[in-house]
């Protein structure tokens, strides 16, 4: 089944919640709607599942139009951020109830439920009724539910925000691998940019309702094709300052200059916008071709096993990115490095114009 979305329009009240969106999904393929809170991720999915009619634009499978076709005659699923469970019905039960209505016989309901229980670890629960389990085995319960079906659509919005690390770590790896062996359209949404890159597939960045940008994950990461786009994946925001290309050298605004080499050499005269992501950024000198600045640290927060440092010069504000546990003092003068080789350039327009090369480093893109 190839999903096709015709220039989706929702608004509500006279504002806009879906903005002109059109998309095509193909059958088995694995889509990461990636937004902030309130981008209009649930609705579009909700759209695509028949719960919400758009206001104009049309829903195409296999070409023909279902835009005004029920729910209950589509063959989807879907998972929200907020468990739903029938409390009467043991997690077994729970789990058959697509099945038994599909009429799918008792040894195949058995089969599928206990496979399915043993993916989402919840396999010594099958006797128990939803209010003796915790919040994250409800969760795992109602995922269970949705991909025990055979469904065509399966939408997923948020699901494993309210499951522990461990547990969301190992179900990021295992939903698409379990997954890929069907022909199902796969619909995943999430706020944190580091999941979509984990989940592959193609990723549809939205901002306000728009698709800023759709195509596979990982060349969607490493050329956001707008300022907005690269702002929504980076975790945290790419670092942006404004600049000016003269004199075949690039001038930012925060008074340092940067020869035009590499990706760079191409730039005309002009305005633009420079990016650079936090974890490009460095206390130490990488490179002899690193540009070093000079700021003040306004905040530091140690995060785990890294360290973001917020520093602010010549009226930009921007974060590093630094491994392992540091301690710069509030307030301090800070020198960090910024390697040209990780530059992006937007136009006067927020359009990419220059992205940096792919590294390869222990394998895998950097």
């Amino acid at each position: 089944m190839t999903l096709t979305l015709e220039n989706i329009t929702k608004t509500v009240g006279g504002e806009t919640h879906i903005d002109d969106v059109s998309m095509s999904l193909e059958p088995g393929s694995f889509n990461v709607l990636l937004g902030r809170t309130l981008a209009g991720k649930t609705t579009l999915m909700r759209i695509m599942a028949g719960l919400e009619p758009p206001t104009s634009g049309r829903i195409l499978v296999n070409g023909n139009d279902v835009t005004g076709m029920p729910v209950q005659k589509r063959n989807v699923a879907m998972v929200y951020q907020q468990f739903i469970n029938y409390p009467s019905m043991s997690v077994y039960d729970n789990i058959a109830s697509p099945l038994k209505l599909q009429g799918v016989d008792a040894a195949e309901i058995e089969r599928r439920v206990k496979s399915t229980a043993e993916l989402m670890h919840i396999e010594h629960l099958l006797d128990r009724l939803p209010q003796e389990l915790s919040g994250g085995q409800q969760q795992r319960t109602a995922m269970a539910r949705a991909m025990v079906k055979d469904c065509t659509l399966l939408l997923l919005d948020e699901p494993l925000v309210n499951l522990d690390y461990k547990l969301r770590e190992e179900l990021r790896e295992e939903i698409p691998n379990l997954l890929a062996e069907r022909d199902t359209i796969v619909v995943y949404a999430t706020t944190e940019p580091m999941e979509a890159l984990l989940l592959g597939g193609k990723c549809a960045v939205m901002h306000e309702g728009r698709v800023t940008q759709f195509g596979p994950t990982t060349q969607v990461y490493h050329n956001p094709a707008f300022v907005e786009t690269g702002l929504i994946f980076s975790d945290p925001p790419i670092n942006l300052v404004k600049a000016e290309v003269r004199d075949s050298a690039l001038y930012l605004a925060s008074g340092h200059q940067v020869p035009l080499s590499g990706h760079l050499s191409a730039l005309s005269d002009g305005q633009y916008t420079i990016g650079v992501r936090a974890n490009h950024l460095s206390v130490d000198q990488t490179s002899a071709e690193c540009v070093a600045m000079q700021g003040q640290v306004e905040l530091a927060e140690i995060t785990g096993s890294e360290t973001f440092v917020h520093v602010h010069f010549n009226d930009v504000s921007w974060v590093i990115q630094e491994e392992g546990v540091h301690n710069p003092r509030l307030g301090e003068a800070a020198t960090f490095y910024v390697d040209p080789k990780r530059l992006f350039a937007y136009d006067a327009n927020d359009r990419l114009v220059a992205a940096p090369p792919v590294e390869i480093q222990n394998g895998k893109a950097a």
